[in-house]
């Protein structure tokens, strides 16, 4: 249904360094780097505007081009419960701040869902699940 998406972050460097420590553990890594005129740019690059990250191709961008701090939620899929402890404790470690310890959800989730969320560097809620069967 969806190919790609992505938000618009406040700095860069800060965010790639979050998102790619946080989606490490979930098989998620970077596949694409561009420049503000699109550009291929590598790692450090003086002019990256954008990281674009996925499996074969990018699926989740972030980028300066779109704006940021809007609090927008983002789940990633992960196969485990252990990827999603994984994703929330590397996460952190690269400044994610906590918004839900790993855990099975009750309430309005759906029965077997375990998940874990953070705040990214500029304020949205990250979120790895696993929906056990």
């Amino acid at each position: 249904m969806i190919d790609h998406t992505g938000i618009g972050v406040s700095d860069i460097s800060r965010s790639a360094k979050f998102y790619e420590a946080a989606l490490r553990p979930i098989g998620v890594a970077v596949v694409a780097r561009i420049t503000r005129d699109f550009s291929p740019a590598g790692e450090g690059d003086a002019d990256l505007a954008g990281v674009g990250f996925g499996y074969d191709y990018p699926i989740f961008w972030i980028d300066v081009f779109h704006p940021h701090s809007l609090k927008q939620h983002i789940a990633f899929r992960a196969v485990s419960r252990e990827q999603v402890e994984a994703f929330h404790r590397e996460g952190l470690i690269a400044g994610g701040e906590d918004n839900g310890e790993p855990g099975l959800r009750s309430g309005g989730y759906p029965k077997g869902y375990y998940a874990a969320f953070l705040i990214d560097p500029d304020g949205n809620n990250i979120e790895a699940v696993f929906r056990e069967k």
